[in-house]
């Protein structure tokens, strides 16, 4: 497989953040993997401020662990992922920053979306306008959101939701108590990022098991 940064740590990815999309784009890309590592290492460097930062990166993909991983952490050229989506994240001079991408039908591909995208928010210092990486506010947000764990069963997803909630929901329909949720915990409604990802992911756990 093509030659990895230092840097960069790989691993298996642990928790998609939300929904995976469902239809994805095919490669727009000509450029191969070697040249998005080389890219993203570039980029890395712009975003630090010191090898502690750096080595800070972190790619996760959607290959299992086991014999499809190299002994030294990297992926086989053979591995197979189980979806495309792949989550980068750096503590950068800017704060933690994170970026979920699944947008493509290659890990390859959504991989250099991320670097590409990250190449383009450091050009917007180019004309002076930004002084204090203030594009990249709303990743920060994201990286919030991308921590917390599923839920392993329907029964916890839907525990959580109540509890959140209230006794005043307590014999309401689940899908009310959902949308209750997911209201009062939105970003746009003053609530808490965290949280508002661990109702999306108790949503999907109970979407799974086709109580939504």
């Amino acid at each position: 497989m093509s030659d990895w940064p230092n840097t960069l740590q790989v691993a298996p990815i642990r928790e998609w953040p939300g929904e995976l999309t469902r239809t994805r784009s095919r490669s727009m890309f000509k450029a191969g993997l070697s040249d998005t590592l080389q890219l993203l290492d570039r980029e890395v460097w712009h975003l630090t401020e010191n090898r502690s930062q750096r080595e800070s990166a972190e790619l996760l993909v959607a290959i299992p662990a086991g014999d499809a991983w190299r002994l030294d952490g990297r992926p086989r050229a053979s591995a197979v992922a189980e979806h495309p989506g792949v989550i980068f994240s750096i503590e950068s001079k800017f704060g933690a920053l994170s970026y979920p991408c699944d947008t493509f039908t290659t890990w390859q591909d959504n991989l250099r979306a991320i670097a590409l995208a990250l190449e383009a928010l450091r050009k917007v210092d180019r004309y002076g306008v930004t002084k204090r990486g203030e594009q990249y506010r709303g990743f920060l947000a994201i990286e919030a959101t991308a921590a917390p764990a599923g839920f392993s069963t329907a029964a916890d997803a839907e525990a959580f939701l109540r509890s959140w909630c209230g006794p005043a929901w307590a014999d309401q329909p689940l899908r009310r108590v959902f949308r209750e949720a997911q209201r009062t915990t939105h970003p746009d409604m003053s609530g808490d990022a965290a949280t508002f990802q661990r109702v999306s992911l108790a949503e999907a756990k109970l979407r799974e098991a086709g109580l939504l």
